[in-house]
């Protein structure tokens, strides 16, 4: 019998989702106690908002990337997210992109999801390393 991810190619975008979702699930085993993340800042730039100029915690980072997983696997988009399309200021950015050829806004599209479900598995191994050293344990 195969294992899970020997059934996918390697660049498979569900391989891609299955490492995050796991990645997710393995933060959620390791961190038992969230409310140790709160008011503890993460030392990196992905977690500051440009627009608010602060930066999260580390439990509002753990939030995070729950919510994005489950969004992933649920494949539900919230309505709010439909209202962001309207905007007629990004409409207007990405207007050459609309008219390229599809199958270059696919291959645009799909490196962008692989390039973005890579960073947040890393995002939610960092997360669990940084716990595991809160609770001094060793990894």
């Amino acid at each position: 019998m195969q294992p899970a991810e020997a059934r996918y190619n390697k660049n498979s975008l569900l391989l891609a989702l299955r490492r995050y979702s796991l990645a997710v699930s393995d933060m959620e085993q390791t961190i038992l106690l969230p409310s140790l993340l709160r008011d503890l800042p993460s030392d990196e730039l992905w977690d500051c908002d440009a627009a608010e100029e602060t930066c999260r915690d580390l439990y509002d980072n753990y939030l995070m990337l729950k919510a994005i997983r489950n969004a992933a696997e649920s494949g539900l988009i919230p309505l709010d997210d439909h209202k962001a399309k309207s905007n007629s200021a990004l409409s207007k950015t990405l207007e050459p992109l609309l008219d390229a050829d599809p199958e270059a806004l696919f291959r645009f599209h799909l490196k962008g999801l692989f390039s973005v479900l890579g960073d947040l598995t890393k995002k939610s191994q960092s997360l669990t390393e940084k716990y595991m050293d809160i609770i001094g344990v060793a990894n």
